[in-house]
């Protein structure tokens, strides 16, 4: 059975995107590119809303991205994407597939398969799967700053979750990697 993974980078103040999508307070030095090195080598599939996967499909496929970050991007491209919009019509970006409805069911499907799902960005789609117990581990870049106005990763969520921290990494830039897996049972 696939196990579901969430991965974001939020600041202090837990919000994972600032004002219009902004982004550009993560850190990402040599050890984060690493990791993301890494990380875009599995063979899973990766699960994305519309904004997220068009903020990754305008940099990934591009040279700069080649240049950048090679590996990355070539895993990221080689990836099966998943993008889950009710308004997207056509997806430019290889080995991507438009889900228009039935998120719990898509992914309760996905989960009986054998390649692992990671959710990248994403927040109203993370909410949604946890509100329903259905991510199984979470990893959490915490940046070190705070922005003044933006979105919190849980922001819908209606239920408390309850988490279990199972690693930590700490990076050079003073990004903390939070490993956490979901606690499922009702004494928490």
């Amino acid at each position: 059975m696939a196990k579901l993974n969430m991965f974001n980078f939020i600041t202090l103040n837990g919000f994972y995107k600032g004002l219009h999508e902004d982004i550009s307070w993560h850190k990402h030095g040599y050890q984060e590119a690493a990791f993301s090195e890494k990380s875009a080598q599995g063979d899973g599939i990766l699960l994305f809303g519309r904004v997220t996967y068009q903020m990754m499909a305008n940099y990934w496929p591009t040279p700069a991205a080649k240049e950048n970050m090679p590996a990355t991007a070539a895993g990221m491209t080689k990836a099966e994407k998943i993008v889950f919009s009710k308004t997207l019509t056509g997806a430019d970006w290889e080995n991507t597939r438009i889900v228009k409805s039935g998120l719990i069911e898509e992914v309760q499907k996905l989960k009986q398969g054998d390649k692992n799902i990671t959710i990248l960005g994403s927040g109203s789609i993370v909410s949604q799967l946890a509100e329903h117990n259905l991510i199984d581990t979470y990893q959490i870049m915490l940046d070190p700053v705070a922005i003044g106005n933006g979105t919190s990763i849980f922001s819908n969520i209606s239920n408390e979750l309850h988490l279990e921290l199972t690693g930590t990494e700490i990076f050079k830039s003073g990004v903390v990697l939070l490993n956490y897996k979901s606690k499922t049972d009702s004494n928490h």
